[in-house]
C-alpha cells in the first residue's frame, strides 16, 4: 500500500513538472497571451523593423492592444510591412502613429501606437501612414564614432 501511495506522489510531481515545462515554453515563446477576441488586420511600413517579430505586443500607454502577425519585404518599396492583428475593443483614429520600441535597454522589441486626432477610426485593411523605425545601436555608434571623426579632423587644421 506504501508503495502506491509514492507512486501516487511521483506521477504528479512529474504531471506539475510537464505543466511547468509547458508554460515556460509558452512564455518564451511569447504564446501564452492566447486572446479569442474579434480583431481586424491595420498595416504599417518601416524603413528598419530591428529585430521586431510576429507575434510581439502592440502597445498603445503601456497596454497590449494587439499582436503583429506577419512581417513581410516588399520588394519594390524596400520597406518592411508589418501587418498588426488589434482587438476590436480598441479603435485607433486613422492618423494613429506607429513606432518600434525596446522593452528595456536590451529587451524585445514591440511597436507603440500614439493616437491621432482624426474623427474617422482606423478599420480592417486600413494602413498607418506615419510610422518611425527602429532604433539600431550599431547605427548610433557608427554615427557617433563618424561625427568625432569629423571634430578630429576639423581641429587638425
Amino acid at each position: 500500500m506504501q508503495k502506491k501511495a509514492m507512486d501516487f506522489w511521483v506521477g504528479i510531481f512529474v504531471l506539475l513538472g510537464a505543466a511547468a515545462l509547458l508554460f515556460l515554453a509558452l512564455k518564451a515563446g511569447n504564446m501564452s497571451t492566447f486572446s479569442f477576441d474579434t480583431t481586424y488586420d491595420v498595416t504599417t511600413r518601416f524603413d528598419n523593423i530591428g529585430g521586431l517579430k510576429p507575434k510581439a505586443a502592440v502597445k498603445s500607454a503601456g497596454v497590449v492592444v494587439g499582436r503583429v502577425s506577419e512581417i513581410r519585404f516588399d520588394d519594390k518599396t524596400y520597406q518592411a510591412t508589418v501587418t498588426l492583428r488589434m482587438e476590436n475593443r480598441y479603435k485607433f483614429p486613422k492618423d494613429s502613429s506607429a513606432k518600434i520600441l525596446t522593452a528595456g535597454l536590451l529587451g524585445e522589441q514591440y511597436i507603440g501606437l500614439e493616437a491621432g486626432g482624426d474623427v474617422n477610426n482606423l478599420v480592417a485593411g486600413d494602413r498607418i501612414k506615419m510610422t518611425q523605425s527602429a532604433i539600431v545601436l550599431e547605427n548610433l555608434i557608427s554615427q557617433f564614432l563618424f561625427s568625432k571623426a569629423a571634430e578630429g579632423k576639423d581641429e587638425s587644421k
